[in-house]
Parts: structure tokens; sequence; C-alpha cells
């Protein structure tokens, strides 16, 4: 039985044996399938060659044009999705220009356009501030936007910009019961400017009827950005309660803040519903500030606008600018006059002096020492110099000293939103100040001449025993225009102690030399 099963396998064997042999499969078909796989893998590897080198010459292209469009962008997706994105493309198109490219215009006088907020009430006091600044000589561009009409003399229309009445704001909703509606009005003004269709025009400034502009200083900050891009720059107030109650990321229109031609036209198209949104603000600058950040703009922050949120005497202040351009000064009714025994205007007309021979030097502090004397001399170009007795770091006599008060009179000193220091700390330590007198240009050495004659005024008994600075009667300060000041780094000009005599002193300022550092 074991046999026969035996038998029997072989049997079957031999069967499929002869089966495969005799079938239809030859050698030939044998091998057929494997080469076929291989062609097949090489006729892959050639697409994805072929797709990867495309695809990095994309790329390439890709980086020689960063900032492409979205509507030169192909996608493989349906038609609608494509014709919307076409239609969207001018929100993503915003192409950077450097200013300092080669052939890029600067910035002048007459790409710049002023809105000047103003009252009736007002107005025959304020203009004589305007009439400081304003040059139409230089082709100034700008509009005084009252609340109704004035009186016009004759002989004032060439020395003041064009006077228009602002647009009803009547069906605007105010109801801050602090506040005063005027407000919605001044806070239209960049609107109301850029709808008169200027043209060139590049940035619109926007500030009071009391605010004094450095326009030249204001040209060295504009030239700094795009007009194309969006910008909104200006600075805070003085006093911290003041940013608190309102905002550290508002410009203050009394300080003057600009507008980049590129932002006014996006604040143009929603500016009247942004400010239905907010009826229970303040004043004009809040508002502006709630629509900046509905447009997603911060507040780019320049020191050399000056808010001037604060009364009495602005000598600390001004003796001791920051490192920046001195672009403007506001609230000039409230404070006191820069120079004693004159009025306001008479004062400012007299900084105009200086102003037009060094603009971007006027009141730049420099720090210096008289080492044969122990005395620290501070000069506040084309404004101011002081004598200390004694030797002050640079660290403290940069500071401001606290000849003012705070826009609050409650308020100390920690309610400033800077540091400051007292007046005097020993009777001894009390400044000699010595106001500007004169200021001319010796075109032989090609440098400015100001002197400064000392402020008589009682000093307290000092017992220090060293040279009495009471004793100096002027100072003479010899210093070459520096136009292209702000095109540099920041940094303090250097002072040089020339000679010091009994009765006088001659002071060098200037660019810093190498290695020079303001110290005994």
């Amino acid at each position: 039985m074991t046999i026969k099963l035996i038998q029997k396998d072989k049997d079957s064997e031999k069967i499929i044996w002869e089966q495969m042999r005799s079938s239809s499969v030859t050698p030939y078909s044998i091998f057929y399938l494997p080469k076929l796989i291989v062609w097949l893998i090489l006729f892959v590897s050639a697409i994805s060659v072929f797709y990867t080198f495309k695809l990095l010459s994309s790329s390439i292209a890709c980086i020689d044009n960063v900032f492409i469009t979205r509507s030169s962008i192909i996608f493989p997706i349906h038609s609608e999705i494509n014709s919307t994105l076409s239609s969207n493309a001018s929100v993503v198109d915003h192409k950077p220009r450097f200013l300092h490219e080669k052939g890029a215009e600067k910035t002048k006088l007459e790409h710049v356009v002023f809105g000047i907020a103003a009252s009736a009430k007002l107005w025959d006091k304020r203009k004589e501030y305007i009439k400081l600044w304003w040059k139409p000589e230089k082709k100034m561009r700008g509009i005084v936007w009252l609340d109704s009409s004035v009186k016009v003399e004759k002989n004032e229309s060439k020395l003041l910009p064009e006077l228009r009445i602002s647009g009803d704001t009547s069906h605007f909703v105010y109801n801050n019961k602090q506040g005063h509606r005027s407000a919605i009005r001044i806070s239209r003004i960049i609107s109301e400017t850029l709808r008169l269709g200027m043209e060139n025009a590049r940035w619109f400034v926007l500030g009071d009827d009391d605010t004094v502009f450095v326009t030249d200083n204001l040209l060295s900050i504009l030239n700094k950005y795009d007009h194309n891009q969006y910008y909104y720059i200006g600075s805070l107030s003085e006093s911290h309660l003041q940013n608190i109650y309102f905002s550290y990321s508002m410009a203050y229109g009394g300080g003057g803040f600009a507008i980049s031609y590129g932002l006014a036209k996006a604040l143009d198209k929603m500016q009247d519903r942004c400010i239905q949104r907010y009826p229970g603000l303040y004043g004009s600058d809040d508002r502006m500030q709630a629509c900046m950040a509905e447009l997603g703009v911060p507040l780019t922050k320049e020191l050399g606008f000056h808010q001037y949120d604060v009364y009495g005497n602005l000598f600390g202040l001004l003796a001791s600018h920051p490192v920046t351009p001195l672009v403007s000064l506001h609230h000039l009714d409230v404070v006191e006059p820069i120079f004693p025994n004159v009025t306001q205007v008479q004062a400012l007309q007299h900084l105009t002096v200086p102003m037009k021979l060094d603009s971007a030097g006027i009141m730049q502090q420099s720090i210096c020492y008289d080492k044969v004397n122990s005395w620290t001399i501070s000069v506040s170009w084309g404004f101011a110099v002081q004598i200390f007795r004694g030797i002050l770091s640079p660290r403290e006599v940069e500071m401001p000293s606290r000849t003012f008060l705070n826009w609050y009179r409650r308020a100390d000193y920690t309610a400033y939103a800077f540091n400051t220091r007292p007046v005097m700390r020993t009777p001894c330590q009390k400044s000699f100040v010595f106001y500007m007198s004169k200021a001319e240009m010796d075109s032989s050495r090609n440098q400015t001449v100001t002197q400064y004659n000392r402020h008589r005024v009682p000093h307290p008994l000092c017992r220090w025993r060293m040279a009495n600075p009471a004793h100096v009667e002027r100072i003479q300060v010899y210093k070459k225009p520096d136009p292209h000041l702000w095109d540099r780094s920041p940094r303090r000009n250097c002072c040089r102690v020339l000679s010091s005599k009994k009765k006088s002193m001659v002071v060098d300022v200037g660019v810093c030399k190498e290695d020079e550092v303001s110290e005994v």
C-alpha cells in the first residue's frame, strides 16, 4: 500500500513537470517581467530628475524676485481661487523702497504738507507763532483748519498758509463730558488735507497753531523713512500721568506728528467709520491713535517732537536736550519765555538767528571741564552755557534739571516720563547760566561764533574754597556748521575749553576726535 502511494506521488510530480515544459512559457518570457520593471524604474527616475531640475530653476527665479506678488503665482487648483487671489494682489504688493539707494530723491519741504489745527478765538495771537517758521519762499505747502472764519490782513496772506474751515462733524457722536467735540474736527485734518489732492505730497504733518517747527530738522527725520510705507511718527508727553491716562502708544498732536502718504490714503478710507466707534474718547490725538491701532500701525517714536506738557521754565529741558534733532516746541503760551526779559515771540525770534546758521546743532548739548578752575561746562549750542562748581559726571549733567513743574500740579518729580535731577544738590552747585546774546558766521574760517552773557540772578552763599564763576561775564563758543550731523550715528558733540580768564571764556564745540571722551 505504501509502495503504491509513493509511486502515485512520483507520477503526479511528473505530470506537473511535463505540464510546465509543455506550456507556452518560453525562456524569453520568463525574463520579460523583470526587464519591464527595470525600464519602468528608469522612466520614473528620468521624470523625477526632469521635474527636480525644473523646480530648482523656478526657485532661483524666486530668489531673484523675493517680493513676487500673488497675481503672478499659478496654483494647480480651481480658477475661482486664482481669480480671487489676483483681485487681492494689491494687499501684498508692498515692495520696500530703501531711501539711500542710488537715484532716490530726498524729501524736501515741497514734499511735505502741513495741517495746522487752529481756532478763531485764539487766531490773532497764535498766528504769530506760525509766522516764525512758515517759509513760503521754500515752496512750503499747508492748510490752517479753523472752526469759523477770521479776519485776514492784506499783508499777511504771504506770511501764512492758506486758511480753510473744517468740514461739518455734527453727525459724529461725542459724549466725553470732560472734553470738547472740536476733537473730532481736528482728528480729521489729515484726511481733509489729503482730499485736496495736492500733487507730489509725501508726508502730512499735523500740529497746533501754537506749535513751532524747525523744518530743516523735520526733514532730517522724514528722510529716514519711506513715505510709500505706513509710518506714524511722533513722540509722547513729558508727563507720565498723561501717557498713562491716554496712551504710551500715542503721538501727541501739539508736539506734532507725521503721517506718510501711504498711511494717509489708508486712513482716509476708514477714518470716519473709525471715529464713530470711539465717541467716548477725550481728544483728537487718542482718536487718531485708535484708528492707527485698527490699521495695525504702531507709533514710530522720534524724541525731537516736543509736546511740553509742563508749566514754568523750560530751561532744564532745553539745556539738556536729547541727542536727536530739535523738531518742534509746543505749549508756548503756557510756559515762560525761553529767553529772559522778552516776550515768547521775541524769544523765539532770537532763537532763529543761530538756527539759520546751523539748524542741526541747535540746542545740542556738549560737556567738558575747565581743569584749572575745577568747573564743569555744559554748552547747549545756540541757547545757553552753564558753569558748575566742581566736577559733575556727564551722566548727571545730561539729565534735565527740574526748572519746570508737572502738568498735574500735585504730582512730584516721579511723575515724569524721563529721568530728572534737582536744580542743585548743594548751594554751591547751582549753575551759573549764560544765555545766547549774539550769533554770526565767520566766513573766513567757516565757523559760527556765538556769544553768551551771564544771567544776573542772586546765588546762594557758597563756602567752597575754589574759583568763583560769578566773575565770568561772557563766554564765546566756536563751532563749524554740521548739516550732516544726523546722517551719522547719534553722538553728543565734544567741547574744549580754549581759554579761561577772569571775566571771559572761549570754548570750541565740534565732532569728537578719535578717542576723545568727556572726562577730567
